[in-house]
């Protein structure tokens, strides 16, 4: 009797944890690079469409009040990746005045929360939190595979002679011809698919980071906005932006064939806001203050859009207060594992799945010392920027102001 209750118990046991990673999502995380707010039509973009993107916002949830991690690439990169604001964070810039800080050792990131979790991790595009030979390379911070740049610098050539795989050179010899074959991201995005394809049977966190539309605007080729009257930086980024939301369609596809769709949420945003010189040409910024490196509201405030389909009600807007900080513990909750100790997030489960108590925030911080010293702190409605130390606190209510005049 004792060894079939024994039995019975590990049997009902077995099988609870099988139905709870059952219930687990694949989570993709599809981030792009400098676009603005004003590049997609979800977001009421001027000069195109972004069908794809737009199918994620119909199908999912669109947040009209989200914000990236900072102004700029590798502070943004690093809160969503810790789930520390730059105020608690090692890297608040780009650079430092002693180089590339990279992640430290045992840093908790979310890939290694996931990983931990059982999940299998890979990372595709631009890292930036650690260069090879360092601590903060992103096989040793929790990615099974993490493919594409590792120096945001490199990031910059799209026809470069080689990418990276978990810190080694991957040469990719150059046909001489600025060709789709040749473009980084071409192979980059099918690294992405590949990943997904390979890991269709488990539980898996896809990061995909990809490098358009930032620097160096260049595009083999530009069929749409090529005739455009602009200059041609700014038709290459248009058509850079065109290109994101084309792989986020193969995206939605490949998990539509490997019928695991309804398996998987799928989250859209971009690391920081628009570059300067698309805000007259384009309205990149989608009309606020500032712009990349700035702590005004085009600096920072950024698409994010989720789709998980059975699960997130399809059509809905959310007034949320969130930025990357709260991505780690939302990781955390979908896998069913407690967020560490020390973060600065909190799980926006509740409001994607509509469920629950939904706990809210008394307040998004940001510091940056690129290219000066600024701060900023949302609380509700209200905004305060400083320029400095000593500089007076400006004050805005955004709703009232969003475009902070």
């Amino acid at each position: 009797m004792k060894i079939t209750i024994a039995l019975f118990a590990l049997t009902w046991l077995g099988s609870l944890a099988a139905a709870s990673s059952a219930t687990r999502p694949n989570i993709i995380f599809i981030l792009a690079d400098d676009a603005g707010i004003g590049d997609f039509s979800a977001y009421g973009c001027k000069y195109g469409s972004t069908p794809n993107i737009d199918r994620l916002a119909t199908e999912g949830m669109k947040y009209t009040r989200a914000y990236s991690g900072s102004a700029v690439c590798a502070p943004s990169r690093g809160v969503l990746m810790t789930g520390q604001h730059t105020g608690h964070a090692l890297r608040r810039a780009n650079q430092s005045k002693i180089g590339l800080l990279s992640l430290p050792p045992g840093q908790m990131t979310a890939a290694r929360l996931l990983h931990d979790a059982g999940y299998a991790t890979g990372g595709f595009g631009k890292w930036g939190l650690g260069n090879p030979g360092s601590t903060g390379v992103a096989e040793k911070q929790g990615f099974d595979v993490f493919f594409g740049y590792y120096d945001q610098k490199h990031a910059h050539d799209y026809y470069t002679d080689h990418l990276v795989r978990n810190s080694v050179d991957e040469p990719l010899p150059p046909s001489g011809n600025p060709t789709w074959e040749d473009y980084s991201h071409t192979r980059i995005a099918n690294e992405t698919l590949k990943f997904i394809e390979q890991n269709k049977d488990r539980p898996f966190f896809c990061y995909a980071a990809w490098t358009p539309p930032h620097g160096d605007f260049v595009i083999p080729e530009n069929p749409f906005f090529g005739q455009k009257p602009w200059t041609e930086e700014v038709r290459n980024y248009a058509a850079m932006v065109a290109l994101v939301d084309k792989d986020v369609g193969r995206v939605m596809q490949k998990l539509k064939d490997l019928g695991i769709d309804e398996k998987t949420l799928v989250i859209f945003s971009s690391d920081n806001g628009a570059n300067l010189e698309f805000i007259e040409s384009l309205g990149s910024t989608g009309g606020l203050r500032g712009y990349k490196r700035l702590l005004y509201e085009g600096g920072t405030r950024t698409p994010f859009i989720a789709r998980w389909p059975g699960k997130i009600q399809p059509g809905k807007t959310s007034d949320v207060l969130t930025s990357f900080v709260d991505f780690l513990p939302t990781a955390a909750d979908l896998a069913g594992v407690p967020a560490p100790k020390g973060v600065d997030g909190h799980s926006i489960v509740p409001t994607l799945l509509g469920s629950g108590q939904q706990e809210l925030r008394e307040s998004l911080y940001f510091e940056i010392y690129e290219p000066y010293f600024q701060q900023a702190v949302r609380m509700g409605d209200w905004k305060g920027y400083r320029l400095g130390t000593k500089a007076p606190l400006e004050l805005y209510d955004l709703k009232a102001d969003p475009a902070e005049q």
